[in-house]
């Protein structure tokens, strides 16, 4: 039989080729934006080891600025209230974030659906807008802007993260394990104790440690919450910065940027220790 006039069949090793090379410009504008993204905060890093007061060139490495830190009553001050109002608002929207969560899993009906989507809320607004609308309803009710007004507002702000975190963790729950603690005479408040809290345990924690990062680091509701003094650490960076960025706030911006790493990577963890789904999971609702 002739050959001639027959074509092989194209190669698709070709087209695969072609398929399979790497998306050049993509990972172009990718580099460049996590360039402008994490570039200045490579800056500030490395200006807060300068030994010099120079913000533009850098001789020598030094750990000056962190013990002008350490000696600095004011941000001191900032840093002990920061840490106070992230504890308190923790507890406080683990509290309400748990049985806010048990509550919207547990109740099927269009109350639940209605509360489903308002607790959503306050993660869609703007901060901005909620930091406002905060500071007006203290004014308006007449209560003077202080620890405590800072402490509400980033609770209020919080409960939606514990929420969202929670409620896909509890829906993943045999109700069946409950249910047989009350057969066995556990009556419900001692079968939500001792066995839905338990197994709930991982995400509480997951949440708990998010929170505390994103409250500490938060600077917009801070700022139109907060009173005179003290200030949490976010606003008095700012109030000191605008006279001029000192390499003091250098060191503290890299201390407040490698505790925040620290407590997220934990939050992302705390689930794997116990065996359980990762913290992005969790936050993905998967």
């Amino acid at each position: 039989m002739s050959l001639r006039g027959h074509r092989s069949p194209r190669s698709p090793r070709g087209p695969r080729r072609g398929a399979e090379r790497r998306p050049r410009f993509a990972i172009a504008v990718t580099a460049v934006f996590f360039a402008l993204l994490y570039l200045p905060v490579g800056v500030v890093v490395l200006f807060s080891f300068n030994s010099q007061k120079s913000l533009t060139v850098f001789e020598d490495f030094s750990l000056r600025w962190y013990t002008a830190f350490l000696h600095d009553d004011l941000l001191l001050d900032s840093l002990g209230m920061s840490l106070r109002v992230s504890l308190a608002a923790m507890a406080g929207s683990l509290l309400l974030g748990v049985a806010l969560a048990l509550g919207l899993v547990r109740n099927r009906g269009r109350l639940g659906s209605l509360a489903g989507l308002i607790m959503l809320v306050p993660l869609i607004t703007p901060e901005i807008v909620t930091g406002v609308a905060a500071m007006l309803l203290f004014k308006g009710a007449g209560i003077t802007l202080s620890t405590t007004t800072v402490t509400l507002a980033e609770i209020t702000f919080s409960i939606s993260y514990v929420t969202v975190i929670l409620r896909s963790r509890i829906a993943a729950l045999n109700p069946e394990i409950e249910e047989a603690a009350m057969d066995l005479g556990a009556t419900r408040g001692q079968a939500l104790r001792l066995v839905t809290l338990p197994a709930l345990l991982p995400g509480i924690l997951a949440s708990a440690v998010l929170v505390f990062a994103l409250v500490f680091d938060d600077f917009v509701l801070a700022y139109f919450t907060t009173g005179v003094d003290p200030q949490p650490l976010s606003v008095r960076i700012y109030s000191a910065i605008r006279f001029g960025v000192q390499p003091t706030i250098n060191a503290v911006g890299t201390l407040m940027l490698a505790g925040s790493i620290g407590l997220i990577v934990l939050a992302l963890a705390i689930p794997r220790l116990f065996g359980r789904r990762g913290g992005l999971d969790l936050l993905s609702g998967k």
